[in-house]
């Protein structure tokens, strides 16, 4: 199969989310990235594209020209990734949107309501592509755990409880990566809410199916002079009537990347948690509680979807996102045939971006107002 050309805005020298995006965009041996506007330093743009292997020719000073000129190539490029910080998502999308190019952008969708409007208005007016790399949706676990929910192995909903919880940001850090998260102007009004609370809201909604209509939250920052929110707590009511809770926290001393979910309804339950991403916990009610693992016994079809490695052998984030990036594949693939990917094909994409954007929004919203339940 050839191989389909990638190319990147943003992820340039000293990176971080760039390199995790070209690892997991070569772990399925379906793309080959082939031009960037790495950073918005020219200088940092053409020396990054040197250390990659991008021609000299395909390596833009800026994102504008980038999407005119690999417009008009006859070998222009199959889709574009987008790796910039918050508030330099929706001027990149948009161009390449309209320039016809499926777009796959890093979360959230936006830092503003308005500029994830302009995407989706792009989106609407041209019907190009546009996936969310909400990475943990692809892990295989968590795959076969949307599909127990479906297929009525939990029973009806009732409590859903979904953590994120980090310590990088106990004190008052500088780095490339803490400084744009802490500074509204790139990250948006919300810190950790936007940062990883999404990630934990997109990961309770795409296992159980359920829509939340309400929340009730409590953000805080508790390093001095912070200007967004480094811990959340938040109640959730779902359509339906089940409950949950919600805790992101980038303040939480011990906690690495603990990003854990709980769903518990009339006929059974479920935990999984990120650090630990091949086993999950699963028990009937009066039953014994059992140990469900990628590509062991019990494994459904959803979750041996994108399985790579036998059983035993870890998967973990970097497979989540390769997951995300051989589904955009089929994308753009049936896109060129003008046909339709399969059902199995669930990479997020503007829907779930602008729920999570709905759900940032609601949650300054309510905080802001002594914690008031607040529709989405």
């Amino acid at each position: 199969m050839t191989r389909l050309r990638l190319g990147m805005v943003g992820g340039g020298q000293g990176a971080f989310i760039g390199a995790v995006h070209r690892i997991a965009s070569r772990i399925d041996d379906q793309w080959e990235l082939v031009a960037g506007a790495l950073s918005s330093d020219p200088g940092r743009a053409r020396a990054s594209a040197a250390e990659l292997g991008i021609a000299p020719d395909r390596a833009y000073a800026d994102y504008a020209e980038m999407a005119r000129a690999e417009a008009a190539r006859a070998d222009g490029i199959d889709a574009v990734a987008i790796v910039t910080p918050n508030h330099m998502h929706a001027g990149p999308a948009v161009a390449f949107l309209r320039a016809g190019i499926p777009v796959i952008c890093d979360k959230p969708l936006a830092a503003r309501a308005d500029e994830a409007e302009a995407i989706a208005k792009a989106v609407a007016d041209t019907g190009t592509p546009f996936i969310l790399t909400h990475n943990y949706t692809g892990y295989p676990l968590v795959r076969q755990a949307r599909q127990m929910v479906a297929d009525g192995d939990l029973g009806a909903i009732r409590v859903v409880q979904v953590e994120y919880a980090q310590d990088w940001l106990t004190e008052d850090v500088h780095n490339k990566q803490a400084d744009w998260r802490t500074d509204p102007s790139r990250s948006g009004a919300g810190g950790c809410i936007g940062d990883i609370g999404t990630h934990a809201f997109n990961l309770a909604g795409f296992v159980t199916g359920l829509r939340t209509e309400a929340v009730a939250a409590d953000l805080v920052a508790f390093v001095p002079g912070r200007q967004v929110d480094d811990n959340v707590h938040v109640m959730l009511r779902f359509e339906g009537g089940a409950k949950g809770m919600l805790w992101a926290s980038q303040v939480a001393v011990g906690n690495e990347n603990a990003l854990r979910l709980r769903v518990h309804g009339t006929r059974g339950g479920l935990e999984w948690a990120q650090e630990n991403p091949n086993r999950m916990l699963f028990t009937r009610f009066g039953e014994p509680t059992q140990v469900l693992t990628r590509a062991g016994a019990g494994a459904n079809a959803a979750g041996q979807r994108h399985i790579r490695v036998p059983a035993g052998h870890p998967e973990g984030y970097l497979e989540g996102f390769a997951t995300l990036y051989a589904e955009a594949a089929e994308i753009v693939r049936h896109r060129a045939r003008g046909t339709q990917p399969p059902p199995e094909v669930l990479a997020p994409g503007l829907d779930e971006g602008l729920e999570g954007m709905r759900f940032i929004a609601a949650c300054i919203a309510s905080s802001q107002n002594g914690s008031a339940w607040t529709a989405m």
